[in-house]
Order: C-alpha cells, then sequence, then structure tokens
C-alpha cells in the first residue's frame, strides 16, 4: 500500500467538537494511521532508523530508569522534554511517529501524559509494546507520582525488566542483572534520604507544594502535607479565593516555613501566599523532569532532598 494517498475525512461541525485538544488529538492519530497505511514504522526485526532499537518513555526520568535496565541493548528517548509539564504536554506530528516506530513505549500510569495514551490507542495493534511501569501499585490512578518513593521505582524496574525480557528473550538475564544492580543503587538511595531527612524533628518535617506530588515521598520518610496551591494531583485548574485562604491559615498555624514549586512553575501564587505567611518560596524542585543540576533520577532525588531539608532546618 506504499504510495497510496490517504483521505481521511470529517465534517466541520465534528471538528469544531473536538475543541483545541481534542484537534490536536485527532491530528495526530492521523499521522499515526498514516504511517500504518504507508508501510512506514518498524522493520521487520523490530529496529528502527538507524538500525538500533528504541524504547519511547514519557519522561526524561523515566528514560533514565529504562535506560539502566536495557543498557546498550536499546536506544531510549524520552518523549515529554525536559522542564515541560507531563500533565499538558502536547505532542507533535514527530512524537506521534517516533510512537509508532518505535519497539516499546514504557509509560509510567495512564493519564499521566494523557496525549501519550491517545497516541498509544490510535497505534492500536501496530505491534508496539506498552509497558506500565506502575502497573500494579496501589494507588497510581488516583496519584501517579510514585516515583518521588525510590522503593515504588525498584518495582518499576522489575516491571520494565520483565517488559524488556519478553521483547528480547536472549537479553532476559542482562536485563534482570542490570535491574538487580539498580535496584541496589535505589535502595542506597533510600537510605539516603532517610540519614538527610534525620536531622529534622517531626514537627519540622513539613511539606507546602504547587500541587499534590509529594504525597508518596512524605509517606515514605514521615513528612506531613500541609497543603498545595493547586490542591489537585495535575496542578491543572485554578484554586479557588476560599482555598487560598484556607491554605494560608493552614501555613500559618503549621509554622510551615517554605513552599516548594517545581522548576518551571508560575510563581506569582505563591508568591503572594508566602507574602502573606512570610515563608520562602523554594522553586527549583525537579519532580517531573531531569534537567541540567539532575542529569539521572537519583542525582533529581538527591538535589530534592537537599533543596527540602536545608528549607526546613
Amino acid at each position: 500500500m506504499k504510495g497510496e494517498r490517504i483521505s481521511v475525512m470529517t465534517s466541520a461541525a465534528q471538528t469544531k467538537s473536538l475543541g483545541r485538544r481534542g484537534a490536536v488529538r485527532f491530528a495526530l492519530m492521523l499521522v499515526v494511521v498514516g504511517l500504518a497505511m504507508l508501510g512506514c514504522g518498524k522493520t521487520g526485526d523490530g529496529v528502527v532508523g538507524d538500525g538500533a532499537p528504541v524504547v519511547v518513555a514519557d519522561t526524561t526520568f523515566m528514560a533514565d530508569i529504562v535506560q539502566n535496565v536495557a543498557g546498550e541493548s536499546f536506544r531510549v528517548v524520552p518523549l515529554v522534554p525536559s522542564g515541560a509539564d507531563p500533565h499538558s504536554f502536547e505532542p507533535t506530528p514527530q512524537d506521534a511517529k517516533s510512537v509508532a516506530e518505535c519497539e516499546a513505549v514504557v509509560i509510567n500510569v495512564t493519564g499521566l501524559v494523557p496525549q501519550l495514551d491517545d497516541l498509544i490507542s490510535a497505534v492500536g495493534d501496530s505491534g508496539v509494546t506498552v509497558i506500565a511501569a506502575a502497573a500494579g501499585l496501589s494507588g497510581a490512578p488516583d496519584d501517579p507520582h510514585l516515583w518521588l518513593d525510590p522503593i515504588m521505582v525498584i518495582s518499576y524496574v522489575a516491571t520494565i525488566a520483565q517488559g524488556l525480557a519478553e521483547l528480547d528473550p536472549a537479553g532476559a538475564d542482562s536485563y534482570r542483572s542490570r535491574a538487580e544492580t539498580y535496584k541496589t543503587q535505589l535502595r542506597e538511595l533510600d537510605s539516603w534520604i532517610a540519614d538527610e531527612v534525620s536531622v529534622l524533628p517531626s514537627e519540622q518535617r513539613l511539606l507546602v507544594t504547587n500541587h499534590k506530588s509529594l504525597s508518596y515521598f512524605a509517606g515514605r520518610y514521615g513528612f506531613r502535607v500541609v497543603g498545595a496551591l493547586f490542591p489537585t494531583v495535575s496542578g491543572q485548574g485554578t484554586p479557588s479565593a476560599q482555598e487560598v485562604v484556607a491554605l494560608v491559615n493552614d501555613i500559618k498555624s503549621s509554622g510551615a516555613p517554605a513552599i516548594f514549586l517545581e522548576t518551571g512553575s508560575n510563581t506569582d501564587l505563591a508568591r503572594q501566599v508566602a507574602r502573606e505567611t512570610g515563608v520562602a518560596v523554594v522553586d527549583d524542585l525537579y519532580i517531573a523532569s531531569l534537567g541540567d543540576e539532575a542529569s539521572t533520577y537519583i542525582e533529581m532525588m538527591r538535589r530534592n532532598v537537599t533543596l527540602i531539608v536545608d528549607a526546613l532546618k
């Protein structure tokens, strides 16, 4: 069918009803369908482009986790670029092409990157394997931020190793061996975080965040989440005046000394609340993305913990 013209039509009324995000989703799905009908995508042995098997990961931190398990057997590339918000990320046609052509897609959990979920649905039965790293972990559909607890990431690693072994049975022992090595590093990270946090009395372990992102981290290391500027796990929407007043009161009554935001966040509301409460604003955590000062998941966690502990001393 290569070379045939593709014609997919929709009425003007249908297009209008889709809205902006729906229209973007529809256009990306057409790219995926077009690739399949033109015979593009993976070759018969499941390799891409230059011959290297490619795995697409939803985020930069997930790409690092997967690469630690995959070694040199796969080239792992993130879909959501550094600094972008996974919840509001809008993929391009090139992103759709990458998903359609890759060997596998590794996601945290359905819902973290909604547009990626749409692309995966559009790929359908094209042969692309989807590995949900948080599969089987309690609470993931309600709050996907499990990766901020390194012990949860150990479960991610086991799931990823199993998924890669099913893709490449000949390399199964290597994936499992690298997974065990990385699990050891994650346990060491967990111990390091616990030691760093131990300098804080329990009554000082207070977190005020941009959105509901640190619940698993807090539960693991004995913090109390006082509140969030945007009281949702996605950070989308606008808090009501009553919610802001309630947060101001909670900060004052708890004695929380700082508000913690991830890099790239709009700081306007945080600065407003800080003026009313006299607290500091820490606006450079890495929550859902790696960055210049944290190029691996482990570095990301170490940096976040240092910033949090220093602000709460």
